[in-house]
């Protein structure tokens, strides 16, 4: 690990103050960088299959990944680092529960402000209750003002969704762009207001989502297609996390098709 247990609970006491903590510089820009080459094709599959009409708005695509070769990379999604910041924000033995990406093209247009999830209990009229599922993102590429940066609200969390959005509306809660460079890592609960930008450029840019939930919480609509050659060498860490994904025949690893979608306020 590069930070100290005490350096984990600061990363966690800011992460509860704002929903977001960013670990810079945190993965090998070279791994990232072999990813980014094996995505294209992945994004052209995603693009051809969405025709004119992309799910998350115009020119963005969410695009699942295939957890096997290089992409169930137990150093990524197993890192002692995150996996100590997840635990303090989200209990012990979390359950990791989406491995995918967004990526706006040129052409792509701001989101509406929103939340990945509702509140767990909405009939309560209250968000606030502690993180239940979180999004470690990462992007393949260097992310700056012109390419789609993500813009997010510190502190929506935990309040009511027509609050955040009425101290949006009138400048008392601030908007936040997060640059990031290609092996930034940034740890988000996916309740707190935001939304993506527009990419200006002429080049794609993905930006990896790994979903981790509390051990009891369940996201019917994503998943990850274990193959059954990765699931037998993955580590008793990796077993944990996967635990609750379905393992398939190496050759069904690409059947099914995720359906995910946001909650707009």
């Amino acid at each position: 690990m590069r930070y100290t247990s005490a350096e984990h609970d600061a990363f966690a006491r800011d992460f509860n103050r704002d929903s977001v903590v960013i670990l810079k510089n945190h993965i090998p820009r070279e791994k990232l960088q072999r990813w980014a080459e094996a995505f294209p094709p992945l994004l052209q599959a995603q693009i051809a299959r969405e025709k004119e009409t992309s799910s998350r708005g115009a020119q963005r695509y969410y695009v699942t990944l295939p957890f096997q070769g290089i992409f169930a990379d137990p150093e990524i999604y197993q890192d002692g680092d995150l996996l100590a910041i997840v635990e303090r924000v989200a209990g012990p033995e979390p359950v990791m529960c989406q491995f995918a990406s967004d990526t706006p093209l040129q052409g792509s247009e701001y989101q509406p402000w929103h939340a990945d999830t509702p509140a767990l209990f909405p009939e309560w009229g209250s968000n606030d209750t502690p993180s239940f599922q979180l999004a470690v993102n990462f992007a393949l590429c260097d992310v700056g003002e012109e390419n789609g940066p993500f813009e997010t609200t510190y502190g929506t969390h935990r309040m009511n969704k027509p609050e955040a959005m009425a101290g949006l509306q009138s400048g008392a809660i601030a908007q936040h762009r997060l640059p990031m460079q290609m092996g930034d890592v940034m740890i988000r609960d996916v309740r707190a207001v935001h939304r993506g930008t527009p990419n200006y450029t002429d080049q794609p840019r993905p930006m990896v989502v790994i979903g981790y939930s509390r051990r009891w919480y369940n996201r019917p609509e994503v998943q990850i297609r274990v193959p059954r050659s990765v699931w037998e060498t993955l580590s008793p860490i990796g077993r944990s996390l996967l635990r609750h994904n379905p393992v398939v025949e190496d050759d069904q690893l690409l059947q099914g098709e995720e359906t995910y979608r946001s909650f707009a306020y």
